[in-house]
C-alpha cells in the first residue's frame, strides 16, 4: 500500500527527495493510464512528463482534500484530454477522426499482442467509447479505483459514473460481438 502521508511529509521537509518518492510510486500506474488514453508510447511519455512537471510545480497547492493519487490522476486526466484536444486542433476535424487516428496508432503500435484477436477488439472497443465512458472504464477496470475516487478524479457524481461504466461495458460487448 502506498504511504501517501509519508510522501507528503517528505515533500514538505525535502522537496526533491519527496518528489523522487512520488515519481517512484506513481510513474508506472500513471504512465499506463495515460497510455490507454493516447495509445503511443512516445505520446504517453510526453504527457507523463507534463503531468509530473505540473505536479512538481503545484505540490505546495495540494490541499489533502482528496488522496495524493486522486490528485495526480486528475492532473493526468486533464493533461491527456488536453493532448487529445490539441490533436483536434492540428487539423483533425472531429472526435470521430481522433478516435480513428488512435485506433490506427493502436494497430501500428506494440501496445498489445496482435496474435490475440480478442485483445485487439477489446482495445478498439475501448477507444470507440465516448470520452467520458472511456475515462470511467479505464479508471474502474484497469486502475481499479472505486466510484468515489473516480468521482473526485473526474469531478462527477458516483451514480453518474456507475451508469457510464455500465454503458461502457455494454458497448464493449456489442463492439466485440459485432466485429
Amino acid at each position: 500500500m502506498v504511504n501517501e502521508e509519508l510522501i507528503r511529509n517528505t515533500c514538505a521537509s525535502n522537496r526533491e527527495r519527496g518528489f523522487k518518492m512520488l515519481m517512484d510510486t506513481f510513474q508506472k500506474p500513471i504512465y499506463n493510464y495515460i497510455r490507454r488514453l493516447v495509445v503511443l508510447h512516445e505520446d504517453a511519455q510526453d504527457v507523463l512528463q507534463e503531468v509530473f512537471i505540473r505536479v512538481y510545480r503545484h505540490m505546495d497547492h495540494f490541499r489533502s482534500e482528496s488522496s495524493l493519487s486522486t490528485w495526480i490522476y486528475r492532473i493526468a486526466t486533464n493533461e491527456s484530454l488536453r493532448w487529445l484536444n490539441n490533436r483536434k486542433g492540428e487539423g483533425v476535424i472531429s472526435s470521430e477522426d481522433v478516435q480513428e487516428e488512435l485506433m490506427s496508432k493502436l494497430r501500428a503500435s506494440d501496445y498489445i499482442d496482435y496474435e490475440n484477436e480478442l485483445a485487439v477488439k477489446f482495445q478498439e472497443a475501448i477507444l470507440s467509447l465516448p470520452e467520458k465512458q472511456r475515462l470511467v472504464f479505464n479508471l474502474r477496470y484497469y486502475d481499479e479505483l472505486d466510484y468515489e475516487e473516480i468521482a473526485r478524479v473526474l469531478d462527477a457524481k458516483p451514480e453518474t459514473l456507475k451508469v457510464n461504466f455500465h454503458y461502457a461495458k455494454e458497448k464493449i460487448k456489442e463492439y466485440i460481438l459485432n466485429r
